[in-house]
């Protein structure tokens, strides 16, 4: 296959390295020195079990990369408005788009920027990943852990070829890929996580593991997480997290969430996607949140203070 990832950063970059390490012609749409590196040198990725080294094309234009049978947005939700109307010169008749991100996507329903009337709901798949990857250097990305793993699916629900020809090319041993004909419950046990540490680790500049020391943090964090639960309940939709033991497990990550690094690096943060989507649809669906309500703010003043 033919496949761009568009804003290949370190969950773009792994995925990316995965494609073309599984014999596919890989495009990756990147800026700065992250570009210059993969274009000179290409992407390693290096996980506890192996170190792999993937040649790609590398480029800040897609109209040199032409068209291709799939494509994974993989940038953070708030660059969406400038990219889709960049996405055109990739796009054949039946080239399906991937929008593998956190929070609430724009094809959801929720569609504050008008994406919608950018690209074509049709061609969009939902992507849920997990995966703890962070850019240690220019063309360098490092993984937490040996095994990441992809959730994609059809916004309609259906197990379409296009869903299973694009999950095929990223399946590997180090990387479970799943077809699901539930892209929203996945969305919202991911959202669930991200709501759980995303917004203690922006407030406090930390990791799980740092935050969840202090008691009265360990339980705001759970409480965000159920208020999720709640309101992906009013939706219809089913959690698939025993949030107890989620919580429990955080207290051992030492890795920051992407939101946290978006702090630190002076970059746009899914503020929108992660909390404003969700408080949103709580509204909508009459679900009181009080722990969230109270995290999103703070987030905000932290936001703004910076």
């Amino acid at each position: 296959m033919r496949v761009c990832v568009y804003g290949a950063g370190a969950i773009g970059g792994h995925l990316a390295a995965r494609l073309a390490g599984n014999g596919h012609e890989v495009t990756v749409i990147a800026r700065g020195a992250h570009l210059a590196a993969m274009r000179a040198g290409g992407i390693t990725v290096r996980t506890p079990s192996e170190t792999l080294h993937a040649a790609v094309h590398a480029t800040d234009d897609p109209r040199e990369a032409g068209v291709q049978d799939a494509v994974l947005v993989t940038a953070k939700a708030p660059a969406l408005p400038g990219i889709a109307p960049l996405l055109a010169p990739l796009l054949g008749a039946e080239t399906p788009v991937a929008f593998v991100m956190n929070g609430i996507p724009w094809w959801y329903g929720h569609d504050p920027d008008g994406i919608a009337g950018l690209l074509d709901p049709a061609r969009a798949l939902g992507g849920v990943v997990y995966s703890a990857c962070t850019v240690t250097e220019p063309g360098h990305i490092h993984v937490d852990h040996a095994r990441s793993r992809l959730v994609l699916g059809e916004p309609d629900g259906s197990l379409s070829p296009r869903l299973a020809a694009l999950a095929g090319a990223l399946r590997c041993p180090s990387l479970k890929v799943d077809e699901t004909p539930a892209i929203r419950d996945w969305i919202w046990t991911k959202l669930l996580m991200n709501l759980a540490s995303g917004p203690l680790a922006v407030l406090t500049r930390s990791a799980p593991k740092d935050i969840y020391v202090e008691p009265a943090a360990f339980e705001a964090g759970r409480a965000a997480a159920y208020e999720g639960a709640a309101i992906a309940r009013a939706l219809g939709c089913t959690v698939q997290l025993d949030i107890d033991a989620q919580m429990t497990a955080g207290q051992a990550m030492t890795h920051k969430p992407s939101i946290l690094q978006d702090l630190i690096a002076g970059r746009p943060m899914e503020v929108a996607t992660i909390l404003d989507a969700p408080l949103a649809l709580a509204r909508q669906a009459g679900v009181a949140t009080p722990v969230l309500d109270m995290m999103a703010a703070l987030v905000r003043v932290r936001v703004r203070g910076r």
